[in-house]
């Protein structure tokens, strides 16, 4: 697996405090709450890998997926199984998962982007797939040293036809080598969880 660095501000070597080199005027005041120098340093900032970054490198290699799927609450699950497998893009910036498994008794193919927003310190992810022409986009937050993440967002039905349902999805990181993903409605009823473990 590519090694990731994962640093918090970018590197400044070669250059002393208070020494910038800038074109003229380029330190001149901007509109946007600063000068352009000060802007330039706090994008680099942000645009960094930092540490809810590295705490997703656990997401990353090959996975065997048990999926379970409510219809109704109280009934029993439909049960398959599926494969995933997640790397970084774009310098460690996003995790992408590609995701093979089976639906209505039919096989699919799905793809995630996971990422972290510095400047919103906000969880970020993005789920599209062949049988569907959506996105679902989803936010949330971090707990248990980014071990828990929570994420809100509004789906489509094409079943019911229904558009903006409420849903939240957990993260659980069990361990190095056990994961869970699950999925609930806008009534908080479960109806979706895979357990995903390492090859």
């Amino acid at each position: 697996m590519k090694q990731t660095t994962y640093d918090e501000k970018p590197s400044t070597a070669g250059r002393s405090r208070g020494e910038r080199s800038t074109p003229s005027g380029s330190g001149r005041a901007s509109g946007y709450g600063g000068n352009e120098v000060e802007m330039k340093e706090r994008m680099e900032a942000a645009g960094q890998p930092g540490p809810a970054h590295q705490a997703l490198d656990a997401l990353t290699g090959n996975w065997t997926a048990e999926v379970k799927c409510w219809k109704e609450p109280g009934q029993a699950p439909e049960v398959s199984q599926a494969t995933a497998e997640a790397s970084w893009i774009l310098d460690g910036r996003f995790l992408q998962e590609e995701f093979h498994g089976e639906m209505m008794g039919q096989s699919f193919e799905g793809l995630t982007l996971l990422g972290f927003d510095n400047t919103k310190q906000t969880f970020n992810s993005v789920w599209i797939s062949d049988m569907q022409t959506s996105m679902f986009v989803s936010e949330g937050k971090g707990d248990s040293g980014y071990k828990v993440i929570t994420l809100q967002g509004k789906a489509s039905c094409a079943a019911t036809g229904q558009t903006d349902v409420p849903m939240k999805t957990v993260l659980r990181l069990h361990s190095d080598d056990k994961r869970t993903f699950e999925m609930y409605d806008g009534k908080n009823a479960k109806v979706m969880e895979i357990t995903y473990t390492r090859e």
